[in-house]
């Protein structure tokens, strides 16, 4: 018997043509959902809120650009989170790790799938949010899935789209060539080639230690006169301290990258460093051999959606200001939760899962109109482990 839903026509070589009834999924373009709360971005605190959002029986649509923990996703294969477990945990499901120690992005992938599951949250994966646009009593969210669009209408808006989504680029000649990225991949890429790593923070000193025990030869240039421990993970520091010492890994402080050539990299002294490392060319600069270069450089927010709401963004790191007890933006009805409220992050401005946590107990509280748990503050409120 035939229904509302389309009739798909199947030829059979032997036996003629069939009439098969199978329900196909309702067209984005005919369809405006409409809801109480949107959330848009699906990392560990847009979970967590939607987790919570959904035991208060809150209705919400939670879209996602990517699949769920897209930003951990392109994590080089088997890095280690800098924090503990118990610390970038969500919705009072432990995470679990084999061997006891901090969490790999395989693991931790594994757990946020495992969370979605136990909660069966409904969130669509592949569908960025393009423009939102605020309307009598709510707001507009426009977003694409499969070439279609889509429209959300919903009271409140709940932007947890993290703070990393394009890479800082130098900005200098032959950046764009294809053995150049700013993500390191699977280090056995490298194996015995030569690898130029460009920066001095925690991502640059893990793929230099890990493309060296793949057997790649390594060179690593740093703008500063030295590594700072401080944004390095304190069990990578020895390591490659090490290396550098008994001359593992070459180490060229106080450089950074003028040009880069299809075989070599053109690097130009930004202080003193070290003159003995590489020989200058006549204006002062030098080369060395690269056949993949990586430009740890940092990555930086896209506040496209922030601009866009005509939110007060304030800094060089274009950071939106909130009210610190709800989360709110200075548009009323727009929040924003976990490292997305830190904008770019830059010197004094951090933000990491730990310390977002609480972002989720202060929007709940917001939209139901009770008082946040004051007992979660300090335990929350801390630094990166």
């Amino acid at each position: 018997m035939k229904d509302r839903y389309s009739t798909i026509l199947i030829s059979s070589l032997a036996h003629g043509t069939y009439l098969w009834n199978l329900p196909r999924r309702p067209s984005y373009e005919k369809n405006e959902m409409k809801t109480e709360i949107a959330i848009v971005g699906a990392g560990p605190i847009g979970i967590e809120l939607a987790v919570a959002l959904k035991g208060e029986g809150i209705p919400y649509v939670h879209l996602e650009a990517g699949q769920v923990g897209t930003t951990i996703g392109w994590y080089a294969p088997q890095t280690r989170f800098f924090s503990s477990p118990e610390r970038i945990a969500i919705s009072g499901v432990p995470l679990q790790t084999l061997d006891q120690s901090k969490a790999t992005r395989e693991e931790y992938l594994l757990y946020l799938r495992t969370v979605v599951q136990q909660y069966d949250l409904q969130i669509r994966s592949y569908e960025p949010v393009d423009r939102i646009e605020e309307t009598k009593g709510g707001f507009l969210l426009h977003s694409t899935a499969g070439g279609a669009t889509h429209t959300t209408a919903a009271r409140r808006v709940v932007l947890a789209i993290g703070d990393m989504h394009l890479p800082r680029t130098l900005g200098i000649p032959g950046e764009d060539l294809p053995h150049v990225s700013h993500y390191f991949e699977d280090p056995h890429r490298y194996f015995r080639r030569h690898v130029l790593i460009v920066g001095g923070k925690n991502s640059a000193v893990e793929a230099a230690i890990r493309c060296y025990r793949c057997g790649a030869r390594v060179t690593l240039s740093y703008r500063q006169e030295d590594l700072n421990p401080k944004r390095i993970k304190f069990w990578l520091m020895p390591e490659i301290r090490a290396m550098i010492r008994d001359g593992s890994i070459e180490f060229l402080p106080s450089t950074a990258p003028q040009e880069i050539l299809g075989d070599r990299v053109v690097l130009s002294r930004v202080g003193d460093g070290d003159r003995d490392k590489a020989g200058p060319t006549e204006n002062g600069s030098f080369e060395v051999p690269a056949d993949f270069v990586l430009l740890m450089t940092g990555y930086r927010q896209d506040s496209s959606l922030f601009e866009g709401l005509g939110l007060r963004l304030e800094g060089p790191g274009k950071r939106p200001w909130v009210n610190p007890t709800t989360m709110e933006t200075s548009l009323p009805g727009v929040y924003v939760a976990g490292t997305a409220s830190a904008g770019t992050q830059m010197a004094g401005v951090k933000a990491f899962i730990e310390t977002s946590h609480i972002h989720v107990e202060r929007i709940l509280a917001a939209v139901t109109g009770r008082p946040p748990r004051q007992d979660l503050e300090r335990s929350y409120e801390l630094p990166e482990s």
